[in-house]
């Protein structure tokens, strides 16, 4: 019998995911690699260890060290992929960071940080990587936005303001390509329990002098009625939904994946 891989619509695509040594893009990268996809993968923290994993399904999976603040470093990494794996066909723009601070106290070095790497470099990413799937006529764009890309919260400027660019950023390069093969889309996450979130359960933990599973209870209390964090393999599923021929007409749309924060 074929296997799930053999009979994926990403089997023999090459994907190229950023901010996928943990978290989101590690899930993402896995996922598409299970089922056939040929990845490179980007990021900091344990870089042997995601390859490792990833290398289970795919192995001539690569990584690519780009600093995704650095426009250079971006397309570098683009052309690498294109260079080692032949194409880029599906680009997952997820590398992020987050700092949450009142914008009268929000140090301007790390607004310029976010906006870099949570916007920015999905810009230059794209610009790099679109010429080819447009020769192509297939591509696949994935935007990793966020619920904070639709809906706001305090303390966070730089965060929504990057998330809402990327949502308004998914959009135009959707219609860009609308005649073509190319599709762009953006998933926005709710609460998801990545290395990112932990350390603010850990921060409210500490705060309100509590546990860390009441912390957890009170953080998604505020905002996802679900009760239940977004899971990684969740946000992969929906990018491989996107991957697909069922998917080929959605255009410009942003998914939301929050347990029904924005449905309040």
């Amino acid at each position: 019998m074929p296997t799930a891989a053999q009979g994926s619509s990403v089997q023999g695509k090459v994907a190229l995911v950023t901010g996928s040594t943990s978290g989101i893009g590690l899930g993402i990268a896995l996922a598409l690699a299970e089922q056939g996809a040929r990845l490179m993968l980007n990021g900091f923290g344990d870089v042997e260890g995601a390859v490792a994993l990833v290398r289970k399904h795919d192995a001539g999976a690569r990584h690519h060290g780009a600093d995704m603040s650095k426009p250079a470093e971006v397309e570098a990494m683009v052309r690498a992929c294109e260079r080692e794996h032949g194409r880029v066909d599906i680009l997952v723009n997820n590398a992020g960071i987050q700092h949450v601070a009142p914008i009268h106290q929000f140090p301007q070095e790390r607004w310029d940080a976010i906006i870099a790497i949570n916007l920015s470099s999905a810009f230059h990413a794209l610009r790099a990587a679109l010429p080819g799937m447009r020769s192509r006529n297939w591509g696949r764009v994935i935007n990793v936005a966020s619920v904070h890309g639709l809906v706001a919260s305090v303390d966070k400027s730089a965060y929504v303001a990057a998330k809402h660019g990327l949502v308004g950023l998914t959009k135009v390069a959707a219609l860009e390509n609308a005649t073509t093969g190319v599709t762009v889309n953006a998933v926005c996450p709710g609460w998801v329990l990545t290395p990112l979130v932990q350390k603010q359960v850990d921060a409210r933990a500490a705060a309100d002098k509590v546990d860390n599973a009441e912390a957890t209870r009170r953080l998604l209390g505020e905002k996802q009625p679900s009760m239940q964090f977004t899971t990684p393999e969740q946000i992969a599923g929906l990018c491989l939904f996107l991957c697909s021929p069922a998917a080929d007409n959605v255009r410009g749309q942003s998914w939301a994946l929050d347990g029904g924060w924005t449905a309040q």
